[in-house]
């Protein structure tokens, strides 16, 4: 059963089990664990249920009617619906698309600097960034042109580390899915369905990040030793001791996804979903990648410059910002791969650096002016939609792939090079018309405010979930006077 999103303690009142799955220590761990529904959470279920219907209904009728009587030929097969969550769902799409659409590109200008030494090339960048003013970036140019002489400054020689990942949820696979593989996030679940269904993999559906500490890992790890893609990997796993790197998200409910068994005979997208899965699992259980990052700064610009040219050290006085412009390179030697040994969605690349002693003087062989045109944000994929949700409490991990699915299907939105969202004529003219009328429907804050609400009156009892229910039925009803 799913025991997610507050909607098992809606089913009929009985005992709950936990981390149900379709093996022998899942459910033993369930019977163990039964507890009784929380009377309060059903009861917001029922209340959002009931809202949902009623508003989604009235607004749906409404605009579907009206809509067709107004463009008969071009609507008179189409159903204009309308959800609390699917609105702000367009709304998300539409504020992206605005956004790109009035954006105004800006030229700007930066300084870079190149020093060849080892057969290599450094390209150091300008600490100022960049400038919009064409003419001042000039001035600086000329000045640095004049004196061109400069003094490594500042080497620092640090560790960096590039973080696994955290255990598996249901809004990241479906995210990593649409990035990764480029699935849609609702042929993604369905795929992860039915390998749940097979037994591939546990709950796809979990808006937990922490494995239970009675969830056996190692025989999870020791299973996939017999698929020879990553099976050198897992040994090395259970020779250290599986080191999860949980999260901080958990609904109690079932544990994040992870592999149950060899998935050697899948095929298609089942077996690419499931390589996914199983490879995250593996790199979250593993260590994160080590390596060495080296920082060299350059000042260039002070008119004093040394007698004798001769790369001479000079540690005593080393320049400062105040006495000339500051440039930076950067420098990464890997040490260790660790979890980037599985997980080929993640890249880390190397970039050699040159030796440079501190307090060294420099001869640059360029210095040089780029120019660059301002971008505007990319429009949304699928994945960066359902952080959108996420983080603004539409829908949950079970509905979000619904709800895109939905104003795709509805013609609210397109997909433009198969990869990003943009609103379609039908999507943006309900935008705009509630928007014209002062109507912010298409934003998420009533729904969230309404979930906000929600929670916190079920805390109270039963009753407060039906005074939350009655004062936003109340805005509703004032939105659908006006139209009228």
């Amino acid at each position: 059963m799913d025991c997610t999103d507050g909607l098992f303690e809606n089913t009929p009142f009985s005992l709950k089990d936990f981390y149900l799955n379709f093996y022998f220590r899942a459910v033993h761990r369930a019977v163990n664990r039964l507890t009784i529904p929380d009377y309060n959470a059903s009861t917001a279920v029922d209340v959002r249920q009931e809202l949902d219907l009623r508003i989604g209904a009235a607004f749906t009728r409404f605009q579907t009617l009206r809509l067709r009587r107004v463009f008969p030929q071009a609507l008179s097969d189409q159903l204009i619906s309308y959800g609390s969550c699917q609105f702000p769902t367009l709304g998300f799409v539409v504020e992206r698309f605005r956004e790109v659409d009035q954006f105004v590109s800006e030229p700007f200008w930066r300084i870079v600097v190149t020093v060849s030494r080892d057969e290599k090339t450094t390209e150091f960048q300008w600490q100022r960034g960049r400038l919009f003013d064409q003419d001042c970036c000039r001035a600086y140019y000329e000045h640095l042109h004049q004196n061109r002489y400069g003094q490594i400054v500042e080497v620092i020689k640090r560790p960096k580390t590039k973080w696994r990942p955290t255990a598996l949820d249901t809004v990241e696979l479906e995210k990593l899915a649409s990035r990764k593989l480029h699935m849609g996030a609702r042929y993604a679940m369905q795929l992860a369905e039915r390998l749940y269904n097979k037994g591939f993999i546990s709950y796809p559906r979990t808006e937990t990040k922490i494995f239970p500490p009675d969830l056996d890992l190692k025989s999870l790890v020791r299973v996939q030793i017999n698929d020879s893609r990553w099976s050198d990997f897992a040994s090395r796993i259970l020779e250290h001791g599986p080191n999860p790197k949980n999260g901080k998200s958990s609904d109690k409910a079932h544990p994040p996804i992870h592999p149950l068994k060899v998935g050697d005979s899948l095929q298609g997208d089942e077996a690419r979903l499931y390589e996914l899965v199983t490879r995250h699992f593996l790199a979250c259980l593993s260590a994160d990648a080590e390596g060495a990052e080296t920082i060299v700064r350059l000042c260039i610009g002070k008119p004093t410059l040394p007698r004798t040219f001769n790369s001479s050290l000079s540690t005593a006085n080393l320049l400062t910002s105040e006495d000339g412009e500051l440039f930076e390179s950067k420098g990464l030697m890997i040490l260790a791969l660790n979890y980037l040994e599985v997980y080929i969605y993640d890249r880390w690349a190397e970039k050699d650096m040159p030796v440079f002693q501190l307090g060294e003087w420099i001869l640059p062989d360029n210095i040089q002016i780029l120019t660059g045109q301002t971008c505007p944000p990319p429009l949304l994929t699928e994945a960066d939609l359902i952080s959108l949700m996420d983080r603004h409490g539409i829908g949950t991990d079970a509905t979000h792939a619904e709800h895109i699915e939905t104003i795709k299907q509805r013609l609210y939105v397109g997909l433009e090079q198969n990869k990003f969202l943009v609103p379609g004529q039908l999507g943006m003219g309900l935008v705009e018309g509630y928007d014209s009328m002062g109507f912010e429907m298409s934003k998420p804050n009533l729904r969230s405010e309404f979930e906000a609400d929600l929670k916190f009156q079920s805390s109270r009892g039963n009753i407060q979930c039906r005074v939350a229910s009655q004062m936003h039925i109340s805005i509703y009803c004032a939105v659908s006077l006006v139209l009228r």
